[in-house]
């Protein structure tokens, strides 16, 4: 059975950093691109960045230069580490396997739950 969980999400005041681990099981991690997305009240979900399965990564331009993604096969793990932390960045992340190297949602076979990150003062 194919699952991702997420976790690390908390409250963090702007200018703060997080950093997100997705815990993959039931499939080869090595073999599929990883995806992390966030919806924010009222907005549709949007992906904000993407590994594929030799490394290479894509960002979306609000979080480009703020968040890196990467990837530990043997562990199992990808992570989202996100700096310089925003009001805007205040959403429900969520991880994702991929069946193409996109930020398009469409293209999501698997989603994890979420953990929900906060940005606050």
């Amino acid at each position: 059975q194919v699952q991702l969980m997420e976790s690390g999400g908390d409250l963090v005041q702007p200018g703060g950093s997080l950093r997100l681990t997705c815990a993959a099981s039931g499939f080869s991690l090595n073999n599929y691109v990883i995806g992390w997305f966030r919806q924010a009240p009222g907005k549709e979900r949007e992906g904000i960045s993407c590994i594929s399965t030799n490394g290479r990564t894509i960002y979306a331009d609000s979080v480009a230069g703020r968040f890196t993604i990467s990837r530990d096969n043997a562990k199992g793990t990808v992570y989202l580490q996100m700096n310089s932390l925003k009001f805007d960045d205040t959403a429900v992340y969520y991880c994702a396997r991929g069946s193409m190297y996109s930020l398009s949602p469409k293209t999501v076979n698997s989603w994890g739950q979420g953990t929900q990150v906060t940005v606050s003062s």
